[in-house]
């Protein structure tokens, strides 16, 4: 992912098949200054959603692996949900969703609208298919700036 440190994207190598034999995907990796600490992150997902008890068995079982393999030396290690607004940033977050609802924002409007709200039917490396009031969109990942999940209360 760009903008991720090298601190980061060296714990994140580390972290990755860790995480996966574990059942989760790893979203992200930060490692930053806030104050006088320094910050260790993991963002971690699955379908269904995270929960504490997850955070905690990725924490104990990262934090271990990480002894001398990575520059990174936090004084804060923690493992979180990347948030249920997030937007998304990969093909495997479009999977991880499919069949839920989402919003589009597009670059350029397609059917007269910039923006849709549907429900991920599939997503591929070559586009992302959604069901729009009743009918499928097709769009390539090119045309689309942004989409996260639609949360209804």
């Amino acid at each position: 992912m760009a903008g991720r440190s090298k601190v980061a994207q060296e714990v994140f190598e580390v972290a990755e098949p860790i995480v996966q034999a574990m059942g989760f995907d790893l979203v992200d990796c930060e490692y930053k200054k806030e104050g006088q600490f320094y910050f260790l992150r993991l963002f971690i997902d699955k379908r269904g959603g995270i929960d504490i008890e997850d955070c905690e068995a990725v924490s104990r079982e990262v934090d271990a692996a990480l002894e001398g393999k990575t520059h990174a030396d936090p004084d804060y290690f923690e493992v979180s949900s990347p948030g249920a607004t997030r937007p998304f940033t990969s093909l495997s977050d479009y999977i991880r969703h499919e069949g839920e609802e989402i919003e589009v924002s597009l670059f350029a409007a397609v059917g007269g609208s910039k923006h849709l709200e549907g429900t991920i039917k599939l997503a591929t490396e070559e586009a992302l298919v959604l069901e729009v009031g009743g009918e499928e969109v097709t769009l390539q990942w090119p045309q689309i700036a942004k989409a996260q999940r639609t949360l209804r209360f």
